[in-house]
């Protein structure tokens, strides 16, 4: 992991998908290599409240500006009396505007995808409420073709933290698609409509 980042040291965000295993060691190669650069890390609904309680503080001593679903979504109810150093964000856990209530007092953040949300209109009902409710913003994405993609750019104004990568994870992307150009993403060619 810490290759990686020296690879992509210069990039202004750097997400990590994190199991339980050696989360010390990997956040410090990665924080050794790329000293300059914002850290997400990303458990996927891996922790239980122990590991959680035990890194948060050591992640944000490294300077480690989110958490992303740290537990299972149908363990959410453990974060309520948890205060954490790093902002936690909600992902499986927020699909739409139904589930902010719950969600209040357990997450700082949530992370719309058109996808979950339902569409685009849904997912701008979803980021507005989001905000009301004083929800920080994460633009998320499914992997996809840039197609997928290019309509969350309208969301992307004000977001805490832009993560659009699906287009990355192709093989190949549809033509005339989003650009990507040194960890930042910009809007696709008019082409790319058709």
């Amino acid at each position: 992991m810490g290759d990686r980042a020296a690879a992509l040291k210069d990039r202004p965000l750097l997400k990590i998908k994190l199991d339980g295993e050696g989360v010390r060691d990997r956040i410090a190669a990665v924080r050794r290599a790329a000293p300059a650069a914002r850290l997400i890390v990303d458990p996927n609904e891996g922790w239980d409240m122990p590991r959680l309680r035990d890194l948060a503080p050591f992640l944000a001593d490294n300077g480690v500006e989110m958490i992303e679903q740290p537990l299972p979504a149908a363990a959410d109810g453990e974060l309520r009396d948890f205060t954490s150093p790093v902002p936690l964000c909600a992902d499986e856990a927020c699909h739409t505007v139904e589930d902010l209530d719950r969600l209040a007092g357990l997450y700082d953040m949530v992370n719309v995808k058109l996808d979950k949300a339902g569409g685009l209109s849904a997912a701008l009902q979803l980021a507005d409420a989001a905000r009301t409710r004083g929800f920080g913003l994460m633009i998320g994405c499914m992997v996809g073709t840039s197609l997928a993609m290019a309509p969350m750019m309208v969301l992307t104004p004000g977001a805490d933290v832009i993560d659009l990568d699906g287009p990355l994870l192709l093989k190949e992307d549809r033509p005339d698609g989003l650009i990507y150009d040194g960890g930042q993403v910009h809007p696709p060619a008019p082409a790319l409509w058709g």
